[in-house]
């Protein structure tokens, strides 16, 4: 769970940025997780027990600091990643 702000309001989203270390700037990057899919090729959808229906949307990317995160729901099974990481890297044209 991550506290994006006032618009973007408190929500699940998947860290897909490395660790930092001590001389960098305390940052990660998200996916976030939505529950109101609009279809869009950069959703992907799959069944978590620990969110709730939705999608998580690669052209959402979002980096912020360490101390907006709240806590961790879960782990993604490696096949499931690998969409995520698949939409990312089409939504950055990689």
């Amino acid at each position: 769970m991550v506290d994006l702000g006032f618009v973007a309001k408190i929500r699940p989203c998947l860290v897909i940025s490395i660790p930092a270390l001590d001389q960098d700037r305390a940052l990660v990057t998200l996916v976030p997780h939505t529950t109101s899919p609009r279809g869009s090729r950069f959703e992907v959808s799959f069944k978590v027990d620990f969110l709730r229906a939705g999608a998580f949307d690669a052209q959402s990317l979002v980096t912020i600091p360490h101390a907006k995160l709240m806590r961790k729901l879960g782990d993604l099974k490696p096949d499931q990643l690998s969409l995520i990481e698949d939409a990312v890297c089409f939504w950055l044209g990689l």
